[in-house]
């Protein structure tokens, strides 16, 4: 068991569901000591740009309010944190960063679906062949990990990359080595096993833990019932011997 997820979503970003307070009892029941909630970050887009899988900025505030009251509520039970998934959008990432710091956000995470921005770049989850977009993929992740304001890597082989497998190890051995020397935590993604998405992968987890990483479990919640422990991942017990990876907690 691990004592932690920081990991997890609301009805906000529009495809998730279930109430925080069913995360948190279920958090509680699965038997973990921290219930993070992470949810997809508004981004503070200057030109009044729509993103389909975040919350508004016009929803910030209730998304704050709502998970200071069950703080609150349950801090005899067990602890909740108030945090967010955020990519790193160069174009207003100091502006995110100022709308965090003054709603007293406590953590992010860095999940970095579109590279290197939501509006003009490719999503990293669709299949590519190219190693351009691999080499810019890990590229911007370590420029966004370099800012220093994230907890964790969260999916950190989102990309989607069906080439050569011996292109991609070798370009995300460099992503390994910067997280090996920064001491930068890689999310085993519970979600993406659970209902067979490409990662987390056994290529990329063998590579990492062969070179020293450092590996958090995260549900990646977007349901209550996915706040679970990884023994009760189908798969995970044997994703675990394959790769060498093993957990900490936070």
């Amino acid at each position: 068991m691990v004592g932690s997820n920081f990991h997890a979503h609301t009805v906000r970003c529009g495809h998730a569901t279930g109430t925080e307070r069913e995360y948190i009892e279920q958090a509680i029941a699965k038997g973990f000591k921290v219930c993070g909630f992470s949810d997809h970050t508004p981004q503070p887009f200057a030109n009044g740009f729509v993103s389909r899988i975040r919350m508004g900025m016009e929803e910030f505030d209730g998304y704050v309010k709502t998970l200071r009251s069950l703080k609150a509520e349950y801090e005899d039970r067990i602890e909740v944190r108030i945090g967010l998934e955020a990519e790193y959008y160069p174009s207003c990432f100091e502006k995110l960063l100022e709308e965090t710091e003054k709603r007293g956000i406590e953590y992010l995470i860095l999940g970095q679906h579109f590279v290197p921005e939501e509006e003009t770049g490719f999503y990293a989850g669709s299949v590519t062949y190219s190693e351009d977009d691999l080499i810019l993929y890990v590229e911007h992740t370590i420029e966004a990990l370099e800012t220093g304001k994230f907890l964790y890597l969260a999916h950190p082989d989102l990309i989607h990359f069906l080439g050569d497998e011996d292109i991609y190890l070798k370009h995300m051995e460099r992503l390994c080595a910067y997280a090996k020397e920064r001491d930068i935590l890689l999310e085993v993604n519970g979600l993406g096993l659970l209902i067979n998405r490409w990662y987390p992968g056994i290529p990329f987890f063998k590579l990492a833990s062969s070179m020293g990483c450092s590996f958090v479990f995260g549900c990646d919640a977007h349901d209550p019932t996915q706040i679970r422990q990884p023994e009760d991942i189908p798969g995970m017990t044997e994703f675990l011997a394959e790769t060498g990876v093993s957990f900490i907690n936070l």
